[in-house]
């Protein structure tokens, strides 16, 4: 799935970092925040994040796999930044979507 919103918090570390996006509610709804988890920050750093890569107030849009409960999370595949480039923070080293 995607996802766009705006980086309320991004926590680069081990063994797994974290992103928090305020996504608007398909719904009609107020935002409401995703956890979305990635892979940890020694492997980030090997594509290039650093930790000023997503700051508070950045949009972005994730490709995802949504969390198995239904909540408001998932499992992070490939980041668009606010710069536009897109890296793979699932650490497995697939090749960037061409749709996204």
């Amino acid at each position: 799935m995607d996802i766009r919103g705006v980086v309320a918090e991004g926590h680069l570390v081990g063994p797994h970092s974290w992103i928090y996006l305020e996504v608007k509610d398909a719904k009609g709804g107020g935002p409401r925040i995703w956890a979305v988890e990635a892979t940890g920050r020694p492997q980030l750093q090997k594509i290039g994040v650093t930790p000023d890569y997503v700051n508070p107030g950045h949009t972005g849009k994730a490709r995802c796999h949504h969390l198995r409960d239904g909540s408001n999370g998932c499992l992070l595949g490939f980041l668009k930044a606010k710069d536009g480039t897109v890296k793979d923070w699932d650490g497995n080293g697939a090749a960037l979507p061409a749709d996204f």
